[in-house]
């Protein structure tokens, strides 16, 4: 038989072709040559004549199934050597590793080709201690040199250099602002190179957390949010103990924890900078050695403290953390007066006080951008017991809570008591931080849309109570109530009542005391007084636990009572969801819980609101609701405290058992 002549180019091709057969490419060509037999065009009722197609022809259709069962051969081929006898497969089905393992899409760089490409490591060398800080933002690098000494938050920008700001931007939404982008676009300098760019940016695992320094917490912290971390003081915590234990004392936290190293502490810089722009600077070692050491026992509480119960109170939403009785901690603080501090470094404390002095406002800044201001008046008054403090019951504070210096303002609202203090400066006019001019203040129930400028920041905190621990104990007998005009009556028999145990905090700000709590355990139809306890002078003779000017601290209350059946009769009946009975909690629910719901079902136990409210000594006292008080950012809720406790109606009754003894008595003697 005559070998067919063909042409060069298809001789070339079938030489290309032929050394490379595997038989599994072999099977499925000769499919793809069955498949051709079975096409369209062979199937046709007229199909063209062979005298129609040329040699040429023929080499045509030759090359073209050769080209679709090499190439659908190696589509489908398993990833083996061709020498490997695992290729020779007779079954051979396409396996996941050989399907869709589609490659990485390139990286078209079409961003301005003037400006250069830098690698990550380039701008890694330009951190804060550079003379030239760069940041990223998104795939775009900045040098912000001259940016930083315009830039609001100072130079904590610097932070960031070095790396991605988009971290620290994300902690506020200021920032992601169009205004704010055009002004980093002035600085742009160049672009992060494509060799280390994921989907057109820097990978995730090489943008620095602003948090991974944070300390570690007390795992018994209520956590309200982890980055940054707010955390509220457990409530058995609050009732055990007059001082908050450190480790226990509420986190209120805006932004990121700084760290300064132990051994450095006593050579941090404070900088005083009086209304004629000149500056004195103490380290932290002056402070310690040229002043008075001076302890002030205080309370700091959150503005928002108590804001979830303002929410649920009013049924009104409100912006911010939703706390519920915990944003609230004692201590004993260690530190230097701020009015001798001011007094060394040039200030006319007196004319402050007569109000003949230009300066109105003392600002303090911390390490980490925030900013807040206090009266000058309260600042340099001998009796305000304002604070440079650098100890916390007795030990350095906690990075937590300011280390290495922070600024206490007694019955002050917390948002004042500036943490890693690094700056002061006296002015004409209030802080021009958010935190001063926005953030706390308070607005009518039905404002919405406001001014800021027209209202003042919160400064001193008004009356506060909570119930902080609670426990319903045995059935007993209760002597009958007395009548509407205080008389007994001796004759009527004694009732079914379920004691009662409860404990909690009060407090007024601007260091007044606390003179009454008032407890009603049926919803406010009846009222009794809570014990005051003797915290300041626990032990006759013992030092006073409580150091300052005024009744900075909180005062703690107990109630021992009990709980008359007939309230619980007409109370209303408790719900629990149908798919969660572990709501039930035998009559103890957390203070500020609800533990009835809406909807769900009756668990044949009913309920009664128990009620606390204080007076403090000019009689000021706490609104019966959050109603009349709500504002949109649920500042300074401070509404009676209510908590819903349920219980059985009665008390079971006792059964005789063989021996004589009740079940009751029959149960503890078997233990």
């Amino acid at each position: 038989m005559a070998t067919p002549s063909h042409s060069r180019c298809a001789q070339r091709l079938f030489l290309h072709i032929r050394p490379r057969p595997l038989l599994a490419q072999q099977s499925l060509a000769r499919c793809q040559i069955r498949n051709i037999h079975k096409s369209p065009l062979r199937l046709s009722k007229n199909p063209p004549s062979t005298q129609s197609l040329k040699p040429r022809h023929h080499v045509g259709i030759l090359l073209a199934a050769g080209f679709a069962s090499v190439a659908i051969g190696i589509y489908f081929a398993p990833k083996v050597s061709f020498d490997s006898h695992t290729s020779l497969i007779g079954n051979f089905k396409p396996s996941v590793e050989t399907l869709d393992h589609k490659p990485e899409p390139e990286f078209i760089d079409t961003r301005d080709a003037a400006l250069p490409r830098y690698r990550l490591s380039e701008v890694k060398q330009h951190d804060g201690k550079s003379e030239r800080p760069w940041v990223i933002h998104e795939d775009k690098v900045y040098d912000i040199t001259e940016w930083i000494s315009a830039h609001p938050g100072g130079s904590v920008i610097l932070r960031a250099a070095g790396g991605s700001i988009e971290p620290y931007w994300n902690i506020f939404a200021i920032h992601k602002n169009q205004y704010v982008y055009d002004i980093l676009q002035q600085y742009l300098i160049g672009y992060i190179h494509p060799a280390d760019l994921e989907n057109g940016r820097p990978p995730q695992d090489t943008i620095e957390d602003p948090f991974s320094d944070d300390p570690i917490r007390h795992p018994d912290l209520i956590t309200k949010t982890v980055k940054p971390r707010n955390a509220e003081t457990p409530g058995d915590a609050m009732s055990a103990a007059f001082l908050t234990p450190n480790d226990l004392f509420y986190v209120r936290n805006h932004m990121w924890v700084p760290r300064i190293a132990e051994e450095e502490s006593d050579n941090h810089v404070l900088s005083i900078e009086l209304l004629d722009g000149s500056v004195k600077e103490y380290t932290l070692r002056d402070l310690k050695t040229k002043f008075p050491k001076r302890e002030v026992t205080a309370v700091l509480q959150c503005s928002g403290n108590r804001r979830k119960h303002m929410t649920e109170g009013s049924g009104r939403a409100t912006n911010g953390l939703q706390w519920t009785a915990g944003a609230i901690s004692n201590a004993c603080w260690e530190g230097v007066l701020l009015a001798d501090v001011l007094k060394d470094a040039g200030f006319e404390n007196d004319e402050a006080m007569s109000g003949t002095s230009e300066v109105k406002h003392v600002h303090f800044n911390g390490m980490e951008a925030y900013g807040a201001s206090i009266p000058i008046r309260k600042a340099v008054d001998p009796q305000g017991d304002v604070l440079l403090a650098y100890g916390m019951n007795g030990q350095p504070l906690p990075r937590d809570h300011g280390y290495p210096l922070r600024s206490i303002v007694p019955g002050h609202v917390a948002a004042r008591s500036v943490k890693w203090l690094n700056q002061i400066t006296l002015s004409e006019d209030e802080s021009t931080s958010q935190w001063q001019r926005k953030d706390y203040k308070c607005f009518g129930p039905n404002q919405l849309k406001v001014d800021w400028e027209k209202a003042p920041a919160i400064q001193e905190l008004p009356i506060q109570s909570a119930i902080t621990a609670l426990k319903l104990g045995d059935w007993v007998k209760e002597p009958a109530a007395p009548g509407a005009d205080g008389s007994s009556n001796q004759d009527a028999a004694a009732a079914d009542a379920r004691k009662l145990t409860l404990s909690g905090y009060a407090f007024s700000g601007g260091g007044r005391s606390i003179i009454r709590v008032d407890v009603s355990v049926d919803a406010g139809k009846n009222w009794t007084q809570a014990y005051l306890l003797p915290d300041c002078d626990p032990k006759p003779g013992s030092p006073s636990l409580c150091h300052g000017h005024g009744a900075w601290t909180w005062k703690r209350w107990m109630f021992k009572g009990a709980i008359p059946a007939s309230v619980f009769q007409n109370g209303e009946p408790e719900r629990v969801p149908d798919d969660d009975d572990s709501s039930l909690n035998h009559g103890n629910p957390p203070p500020g819980s609800s533990a009835a719901a809406a909807t769900g079902k009756l668990t044949g136990r009913r309920c009664t609101t128990l009620l606390v409210k204080a007076t403090d000594e000019v009689y000021n006292c706490q609104p019966e609701s959050h109603a009349a008080t709500w504002n949109f950012r649920g500042n300074l809720a401070n509404a009676w405290h209510r908590v819903q406790v349920c219980s059985e109606c009665a008390p079971e009754k006792k059964t005789k058992t063989a021996e004589g003894l009740t079940k009751e008595e029959d149960k503890k003697e078997k233990e």
